[in-house]
C-alpha cells in the first residue's frame, strides 16, 4: 500500500503531520508491519520529535539555524552554491545532517510512537513550499 502526503509550508520550521498519517493507516486497514515514509525533496527532512511542548520545535529551529546559518553570515563565505537565495546551500547541508526517511513500526494497526512522539516536516527555505511525503505500508491488513 502506498500514498503521499501533500503539505504546504510558510518558511522554517516544523510541521506535524501525525494525524494525517494515522488516518491513512486506519483508512488502508492496517494490521502489524512497517510504515515507510519518504520526504521527496531535497531541502528539507523527516523526524520523529517531541509533540507535546511547542517550546521543542522551537529550540530545534534555533540550534539548527545557529549550527547552518545563511550564506549572508561570514562564517559561511566558502560555500559556492548561492544562486538560489541565501538560505538554499544551508537547506541542503541540514537535510544532509537530518533523515529524509523514518521507519515506523505498526502494530495491530497503530503507530508505535512513544507518549509524546510526533512525525514532522523539517522545513529548512525561508520561502514558502508544497512539500511531499511519499508512504509505504507493508504488512498484514486487518
Amino acid at each position: 500500500m502506498q500514498t503521499s502526503f501533500e503539505m504546504s509550508t510558510r518558511g522554517p520550521g516544523l510541521y506535524e503531520f501525525t494525524s494525517d498519517v494515522v488516518q491513512w493507516v486506519d483508512a488502508i486497514g492496517a494490521g502489524s508491519g512497517l510504515l515507510t515514509l519518504f520526504v521527496r525533496h531535497t531541502s528539507c527532512s523527516l523526524l520523529v520529535q517531541e509533540n507535546a511542548d511547542p517550546d521543542v520545535q522551537k529550540d530545534l529551529q534555533a540550534f539548527f539555524s545557529r549550527l547552518v546559518p545563511p550564506t549572508t553570515d561570514p562564517a559561511m563565505s566558502y560555500l559556492v552554491h548561492t544562486y538560489e537565495g541565501p538560505d538554499d546551500m544551508p537547506a541542503h547541508i541540514k537535510a544532509a545532517m537530518m533523515p529524509v526517511s523514518l521507519s515506523i513500526p505498526v502494530q495491530r494497526g497503530r503507530l508505535m510512537l512513544g507518549t509524546w512522539q510526533g512525525i514532522y516536516l523539517f522545513e529548512h527555505r525561508n520561502a514558502p513550499h508544497l512539500r511531499q511525503v511519499a508512504a509505504a505500508y507493508t504488512g498484514s491488513i486487518g
